[in-house]
């Protein structure tokens, strides 16, 4: 069974977060809820908490198949900064295994080198990163290598089972778009 981790830190956006882990869970991925800061529940960018199953630091890039960043601009400066989680996001890198982020957390991936040369975010955020390589609102998700990344709230659910394509394949990806009537999102 493939195992992501989901870091959460103080100001993440909620919908991003809560739609990334619902979505792989209908997949039958396990998802880790991650404390960054070891408290068992993280308060979102508009004070919503959400209850996490272990901490951060005590997992490995062994441990996991992927790790994806949630947005929310406070949350991700935190993820930006958090010492460990910029060291497993190189981890990851240098072993190859797969790395998503959404909205505001392809910040967090520039600042720890491991985001790739093509990418989205959500608008202005590319200003903080760079312009080379943005793509902009021409898709919902790109992918460049291991690093999958999306645009923000209103993508999360396309990005969400685009992670499920990756990880399970494509019958799995279309079962569970098609129970959550989300043909909007991809083929």
């Amino acid at each position: 069974m493939s195992k992501v981790l989901v870091p959460l830190a103080c100001g993440f956006e909620e919908i991003e977060a809560v739609t990334i882990i619902d979505v792989l869970r209908r997949a039958e991925i396990e998802v880790l809820i991650g404390s960054i800061t070891g408290d068992p529940y993280v308060e979102g960018a508009h004070k919503m908490f959400v209850q996490t199953d272990c901490i951060v630091e005590r997992v490995t890039a062994d441990m996991i198949d992927m790790i994806v960043l949630p947005g929310g601009w406070g949350g991700t400066l935190a993820l930006a900064e958090d010492a460990y989680v910029q060291t497993l996001l190189k981890d990851m890198d240098a072993k190859g295994k797969e790395i998503g982020a959404i909205c505001a957390a392809p910040f967090a991936l520039h600042k720890a080198g491991v985001l790739k040369q093509n990418y989205t975010c959500y608008p202005e955020i590319e200003n903080e990163i760079r312009l080379d390589g943005f793509v902009g609102d021409r898709v919902m998700v790109v992918e460049d290598g291991n690093v999958m990344t999306s645009r923000g709230p209103a993508t999360a659910m396309c990005f969400a089972l685009e992670i499920v394509k990756k990880l399970k394949g494509a019958e799995v990806y279309n079962s569970v778009k098609n129970g959550l009537l989300a043909n909007y999102c991809g083929e």
